[in-house]
């Protein structure tokens, strides 16, 4: 009986101290790599978020929307319970300084075009979070559109720097330009 108990204690004591993830809007075990996602004439696909450093307190978010219905879309902005803000961002060079600034009035997707929110171009924001983004876990959030309404996404939680989705078989992180080549050591922990 001793063993049962303390096999019982000792569960509880993990379940305790595992993470717990805001109306499961942040899973691990990721999701699914190269999903789309559609309403109406909208489509998003390549959603991703990068993983973030110890003592980040915001994280960007990416991905690519087509419109192909026969008028402009704006994508208004974003919400997630795994974060208490999520806004759209533009980033630009001002001189020598990166500068990045709130878009208030969202994105146009033009009629039979699309946008692409990239690394150091327009991406969402997301601040507020209930826990740091780690590789491999997967973020559920839901995209808000002037005209097509509300398209609930999965982003891949992808390694530091990531600049693209992740692939389906590694979780790698991108590293800096000019950096040893490690690509063969996707399954290392970082």
């Amino acid at each position: 009986m001793r063993s049962i108990a303390a096999a019982a204690a000792a569960f509880a004591c993990l379940l305790a101290t595992a993470p717990v993830f805001a109306q499961s809007d942040l899973v691990e075990g990721g999701c699914p790599t190269g999903q789309s996602f559609a309403v109406g004439p909208i489509t998003v696909t390549g959603a991703y978020a990068r993983a973030m450093p110890k003592g980040a307190q915001s994280a960007g978010a990416y991905l690519t929307v087509a419109n192909a219905g026969p008028a402009s879309e704006t994508l208004l902005g974003a919400s997630s319970g795994a974060a208490t803000e999520i806004t759209l961002h533009e980033m630009k060079m001002n001189g020598n300084v990166m500068e990045m600034d709130a878009l208030p009035g969202g994105l146009t997707i033009p009629a039979g075009g699309s946008l692409s929110l990239d690394p150091m171009s327009d991406h969402l924001m997301l601040t507020g979070l209930s826990a740091a983004l780690a590789a491999g876990q997967c973020l559920k959030l839901v995209l808000h559109f002037a005209k097509a309404g509300d398209l609930p996404v999965e982003l891949n939680v992808g390694g530091f720097g990531q600049s693209s989705p992740p692939a389906a078989s590694s979780n790698a992180s991108v590293m800096p330009s000019g950096a040893m080549d490690m690509s063969g050591m996707s399954s290392m922990a970082m």
